[in-house]
């Protein structure tokens, strides 16, 4: 959500974010339009409570019909906030000044890459067939039991997974952050707050009957732990790693990814979640991305660092990076981390404040960040391939893993 003051104060300024960021500008001055109706009715309503206090015990007539006007406005009133609140909720955040300019995927910049892909001298094989062959991943079995985008990791990937999330939560432990394991249920109403659902919950999993829904990251439960209440300014920034369960319908994908586990409806993934103050999330948003660095450093696989333009952030996000791992089969990088600077927005609509010495009250800045997902699993059964048909496993992960190579089984 938005501050109204700034919108009114500058209506240009968030007309263009707006458009920027593919949402229709319009809906600056559909809602500027509700807000000054609203003040309107505010103003009457203010200067009929001043002339009814004014009355005396004598003119009964008078106080009515004053009670029966401020009746009828009340409700206008309620309306009008209803429909206010709809549409600020449709507002995304507006982009960073650093942010680039553009309509979709197409207006990523890449930034920077590290490692250099590896130059095979045998037959490329993709993380399916390799999973298969090796009795890592079972697709054909999930989607008997569970449909498609649905699979089984097995045997070596389960501990290559398990080991993932050890490394990482190790890891982010010395940086200080503290774990925690979130609810993978959350009210809609909650989920709303978020931002991501500003349009419709066609991505999300919902359980109507009891009002939840599943989270699509840990970061979805963990950025409202903090709903409606007001931290001191000494004690951010306020930094957690979770893991959880991912849910999406992945509605919108129709045809990507369709082979293997790339892009499924359920996986595990542990998250970042940053509270910190206004001034300090920039900084932030780069130590978070510094981290995501470092993990995918030590497992040595090949990456780039990908800045998102406007239109490709989503609503809350002000500014986003991508790291994507280089995929051998596809001879190309695919995603498999990002992190995103969502300033105020989340904060404002879930109510996160913070207090300075000074004794004012702010919203705080709430940044994410993936530190594992399973899909460095894939990039790592592709990049660490050998000709014999085993897996090298990544030397950071090998006292996790129990192993150094993943063989065929016999």
């Amino acid at each position: 959500m938005l501050d109204i003051k700034k919108i009114r104060e500058n209506p240009e300024y968030f007309r263009k974010a707006t458009a920027d960021k593919q949402r229709d500008p319009k809906l600056v001055d559909e809602l500027l339009k509700i807000d000054e109706e609203k003040r309107k009715i505010q103003r009457e309503v203010e200067n009929l409570r001043a002339e009814r206090n004014k009355l005396s015990k004598e003119d009964i007539q008078k106080g009515r019909e004053i009670k029966q006007r401020l009746n009828q406005l009340e409700n206008q009133l309620k309306d009008l906030e209803k429909r206010l609140d709809e549409v600020m909720l449709k507002l995304p955040n507006p982009a960073t000044t650093e942010t680039p300019i553009g309509k979709d995927e197409s207006g990523n910049i890449v930034i920077k890459k590290w490692g250099a892909p590896p130059n095979f001298t045998f037959p490329i094989k993709d993380n399916l067939v390799i999973g298969e062959a090796l009795e890592l991943i079972d697709v054909a079995r999930a989607a008997k039991v569970s449909g498609t985008r649905f699979g089984y990791l097995r045997n070596e990937a389960v501990l290559l997974e398990f080991a993932l999330i050890r490394y990482g939560i190790d890891f982010l432990l010395k940086k200080g952050f503290s774990p925690i394991l979130p609810p993978m249920m959350i009210q809609k109403e909650v989920m709303l707050a978020l931002g991501y659902n500003n349009y419709s919950f066609e991505e999300t999993y919902i359980i109507p009957e009891d009002n939840f829904c599943l989270v699509a990251t840990a970061e979805h439960s963990i950025v409202p732990f903090f709903k409606d209440e007001i931290l001191r300014e000494e004690e951010l920034p306020k930094r957690f790693v979770g893991f959880s369960a991912g849910f999406r319908r992945e509605a919108g994908s129709y045809g990507k990814d369709t082979k293997g586990i790339f892009r499924v409806h359920q996986f595990n993934k542990l998250e970042m979640v940053s509270f910190t103050k206004p001034e300090d999330s920039p900084k932030e948003h780069e130590f978070l991305l510094s981290i995501e660095e470092k993990l995918m450093q030590g497992l040595k696989l090949p990456y780039q660092v990908v800045k998102i333009c406007s239109g490709d952030l989503g609503d809350p996000a002000a500014a986003k990076f991508d790291i994507e791992a280089w995929f051998p089969s596809q001879n190309k990088y695919r995603e498999t981390h990002s992190t995103s600077n969502c300033t105020d927005y989340q904060s404002r609509r879930l109510n996160i404040k913070f207090k300075r010495k000074t004794g004012e009250i702010e919203f705080v800045h709430i940044l994410n960040g993936t530190v594992f997902s399973e899909r460095p699993i894939l990039a790592i059964l592709e990049n660490y391939q050998q000709a014999d048909g085993s897996v090298v496993v990544p030397e950071v992960l090998r006292d996790y893993v129990g192993k150094e190579v993943i063989s065929p089984k016999r």
